[in-house]
């Protein structure tokens, strides 16, 4: 019984995402080229994309951390889910680009706010389904909004709809990702009896020595994973393929992920953690055929991207749950993700400033620190 509620649970959370990310990362495709419309430039673009992802991952531990503390996590969850959905489509009434920055800033923050909770959340389901499953359905739900976000609004430019016209488009899923929410709390307000009796298993509270070599192979796999912001400027600079099929490219390292994300949830309850390290071997090599070869090449190294955005959305969140006293999942999620996000942030910059002066350089960079990521995670997983 508890093992159909749990399950119940994770579908509904899986929907509200699947709006969730329908709704921003179908924004995230125009969001440069609109706010270059209002008169922002390339730099302004740049730093405002880098200010909203640090904002965002610097108060996941924030956020968790408090969430733990007050035992509020459904409060957190609409606070975060709130902000995050409705920054989208005001961006249609933004007309100058410094209220559209701050709106692109706030649906960062929003989902800030709400991710270490609802991780946490759907972590106690782990126990009577198995955590692989929990959140690689969840991550194919995910990434299937992701996919279709996107392909939307690629349809709305093409019939002449005009960003505006996307933004406010983008409010049809956001209200139903907020009343699927609604429905999640009615039917499963204590989401954490799911894992009634899991806190004996630790003898403490404290996070374990586990739990900080995974933070540390964490943060070797984001500064070496390659943000789409780069590649796509690359495929645009480098003529790899026309403009209109950059957008294609994403959706379709979207529709790997999410294609992804179930059978590596299965593998990872089945054979072991040791199943992410394939994954992020795989993920390792997608730079070499993204940023060093042809337009063919390019879309083989951009499904190798998805997975192992896959592997990362899904089997670490699997991996610590293992690691993590229940009563401090959100607070220790939240402080992975944010050690995380300073990473990947430092990562970009660095891949960034490589890029002008080689591509090679980009790819050794983004190689050599994911293969470096593998021992640790092996090690990790040798002490669960």
């Amino acid at each position: 019984m508890k093992s159909r509620s749990a399950l119940h649970f994770v579908l509904i959370i899986g929907i509200a995402n699947f709006f969730a990310d329908f709704t921003y990362e179908g924004a995230r495709g125009i969001i440069g080229p609109f706010l270059g419309s209002l008169g922002a430039s390339a730099a302004i673009v740049g730093f405002v994309a880098g200010l909203g992802e640090l904002m965002g991952y610097g108060l996941r531990s924030v956020s968790g951390y408090f969430a733990d503390k007050s035992h509020r996590h459904w409060a957190f969850a609409f606070l975060g889910y709130a902000i995050n959905m409705f920054a989208v489509p005001a961006l249609a009434l933004a007309g100058r680009w410094p209220l559209a920055a701050s709106l692109v800033v706030s649906e960062r923050v929003g989902r800030g706010i709400r991710k270490p909770t609802v991780e946490a959340m759907l972590s106690y389901a782990g126990r009577s389904i198995g955590a692989g499953w929990v959140f690689g359905l969840n991550e194919a739900l995910d990434q299937a909004g992701a996919t279709i976000g996107p392909l939307l609004m690629a349809l709305v430019l093409y019939l002449n709809g005009g960003y505006r016209t996307g933004f406010g488009v983008l409010l049809i899923p956001a209200l139903l990702c907020l009343a699927t929410l609604v429905l999640a709390r009615v039917l499963h307000p204590r989401p954490h009896e799911l894992e009634e009796g899991a806190g004996h298993a630790f003898a403490t509270a404290n996070l374990k020595q586990t739990y900080w070599i995974y933070f540390v192979a964490g943060a070797l796999l984001a500064a070496g994973f390659a943000d789409f912001a780069l590649i796509g400027f690359h495929f645009q600079k480098a003529n790899v393929m026309r403009g209109n099929l950059i957008p294609v490219f994403y959706a379709v390292a979207m529709a790997a992920s999410a294609l992804a994300s179930i059978p590596l949830g299965r593998l990872f309850d089945m054979r072991g953690p040791n199943v992410s390290l394939f994954a992020f071997l795989i993920s390792a090599a997608a730079a070499p055929f993204i940023f060093l070869s042809t337009s063919t090449f390019a879309l083989i190294g951009m499904i190798f991207w998805g997975i192992g955005m896959s592997a990362q959305g899904s089997l670490f969140q699997a991996m610590l749950t293992g690691v993590i006293p229940p009563q401090k999942r959100s607070t220790a999620f939240g402080l992975f993700d944010t050690g995380y996000g300073i990473a990947w942030f430092l990562g970009s910059a660095v891949m960034g400033l490589l890029y002008d002066r080689s591509l090679l350089a980009v790819v050794l960079f983004s190689v050599v620190l994911q293969l470096a990521a593998i021992p640790v995670l092996f090690i990790a997983n040798k002490k669960r």
